[in-house]
């Protein structure tokens, strides 16, 4: 954005609404950002494009991506995020926060999602080329996708200072 937008609140709003609306802004860490200015310009017209970004930023997939880019070893699994987003969509309490991404990753969290899913990836055989592991070394592996995947999770929520709840 130019300067002499930070002088005119209007030109700013509208250039991070199109931002917003054209998908140019798609990190967690730019869209709190966005975020927090909104709240400091407290426009209500600011609400939907808000939102729709929070939407696509999950549903284009660019949340597992930075998930994903916290978990190099061990990448966070889809199909976790895919049941904390159906999660989501069933549980009648969602309507409580404009902000579907702090919702899934709430719900990831308070559901204890990620041992399970972590556990079923650990005991796929083609993690291990094919042969049937020890149970032993599947609860040593999910172990090390659940301590990679929690610290993810944990620094993800942690843009949040207090939950965007209604």
């Amino acid at each position: 954005m130019r300067s002499t937008d930070h002088k005119d609140p209007q030109a700013q709003k509208q250039a991070l609404i199109v931002a917003l609306n054209e998908h140019r802004i798609n990190t967690i860490g730019e869209l709190r950002r966005v975020e927090r200015i909104f709240a400091t310009l407290g426009s209500p017209d600011l609400t939907q494009p808000m939102t729709a970004a929070w939407v696509y930023y999950v549903n284009s997939n660019s949340l597992l991506t930075e998930l994903r880019g916290l978990t190099r070893n061990y990448p966070f699994s889809s199909e976790c995020l895919d049941e904390a987003k159906r999660r989501v969509h069933a549980d009648p309490a969602s309507n409580r926060s404009w902000n579907y991404c702090w919702l899934v990753l709430a719900k990831t969290h308070t559901d204890g999602l990620i041992p399970a899913f972590a556990r079923a990836q650990a005991g796929r055989p083609e993690m291990w080329g094919g042969r049937v592991p020890a149970a032993e070394s599947v609860a040593q592996l999910a172990e090390a996708f659940v301590g990679e995947w929690n610290g993810a999770l944990a620094q993800l929520l942690r843009y949040w200072e207090e939950a965007p709840v209604r």
